[in-house]
């Protein structure tokens, strides 16, 4: 319950300021072209007056706050055993969240969210994509955008979707609505 106190603290003065989460690998490094879309589409969202939500960590997610700023983003960071410090975008920053349990920051990402937007990534990445799609789904949460970029990442998750699911009637046609693949920045910021 503190974690979620906190959270309504820190968010609490930008409720008026639309946000969208950006989900993606750590592991991305900033020499990859994927860095540098990740940083573009964030710098077009701050100047379209959104502010970024992020993991906190490297990679997407530094590239994320890179974009935005650190003045228009958000940490939403995790104690793990390996992997992730804040970035150094938002070192410093008075928005840098801290969790100890994943289920808290699951609900700030989504919660504080006007849209959300998943570049490539790893299980992380995807299970932030099938938890939003599924809140949507069940109507545990509103609609809202929920943007995958890179066709040829996404491809394969795409087919089983459609192949697999679909086919089999484990979901509605209805429910393809509830994301939207793209390979073009500006395409994702038009969607959002």
């Amino acid at each position: 319950m503190k974690e979620m106190r906190y959270t309504s603290k820190i968010f609490g003065p930008y409720r008026h300021k639309r946000k969208v989460t950006i989900f993606g690998s750590a592991r991305t490094l900033p020499d990859e072209p994927i860095y540098q879309k990740c940083v573009d589409f964030s710098r077009m969202l701050a100047e379209k007056g959104y502010m970024a939500i992020t993991g906190g960590g490297g990679g997407i997610m530094q590239a994320g706050n890179e974009g935005a700023g650190a003045d228009n983003s958000f940490a939403v960071n995790i104690r793990l055993p390996f992997e992730q410090e804040t970035n150094p975008v938002m070192s410093e920053s008075d928005k840098v969240l801290m969790y100890q349990y994943f289920f808290n920051r699951k609900v700030a990402f989504l919660k504080e969210a006007d849209a959300v937007a998943l570049f490539p990534g790893g299980f992380g990445t995807l299970d932030e994509f099938f938890e939003a799609i599924t809140l949507i789904q069940t109507d545990k949460i509103k609609p809202f955008p929920v943007v995958m970029f890179g066709s040829r990442f996404w491809a394969g998750l795409q087919d089983w979707i459609k192949g697999t699911l679909l086919e089999d009637g484990r979901i509605s046609p209805e429910d393809l609505s509830n994301f939207k693949v793209v390979d073009e920045v500006d395409e994702v910021v038009s969607v959002i």
